[in-house]
């Protein structure tokens, strides 16, 4: 059914929520998981304080995968969060995208806008929606 299943992730308690159900899932189907984080390209700050914490929230979805005895590969991209996911998931091959309903708030979204929403209406995969 599926085998590459796309977790990205913003390090947010949703993001965290949807990675454990993307590894729940992955043990069921003996599936991989391909961890994603999409380092904004708009934002404003330092980029090695952006790539560091990126790297960290791939190491916990990593960490996590391996007690599961779930394989995990980490991707961490520059680019748009809210507009790359589709070609994310065709270039890492992915057949099922697992993602949080909501990430951060307050300005970020603004800005950026839902993640989430934009994966759903431009992804050519399925989409498994976590709240």
């Amino acid at each position: 059914m599926f085998k590459r299943i796309l977790v990205p992730s913003d390090g947010s308690e949703h993001a965290t929520k949807a990675a454990d159900k993307a590894i729940q899932l992955a043990k069921i189907l003996d599936a991989e998981i391909v961890a994603v984080h999409v380092i904004d390209e708009k934002l404003i700050q330092p980029f090695e304080v952006l790539e560091e914490e990126g790297m960290e929230i791939l190491h916990q979805i990593q960490k996590k995968g391996e007690s599961a005895g779930v394989e995990v590969s980490e991707v961490l991209l520059l680019g748009n969060p809210g507009h790359d996911m589709k070609k994310i998931s065709n270039k890492t091959e992915a057949d099922l995208i697992v993602i949080a309903s909501h990430g951060r708030t307050g300005l970020e979204k603004i800005l950026m806008g839902s993640v989430a929403e934009n994966t759903l209406k431009t992804a050519d995969i399925p989409v498994l929606l976590i709240k």
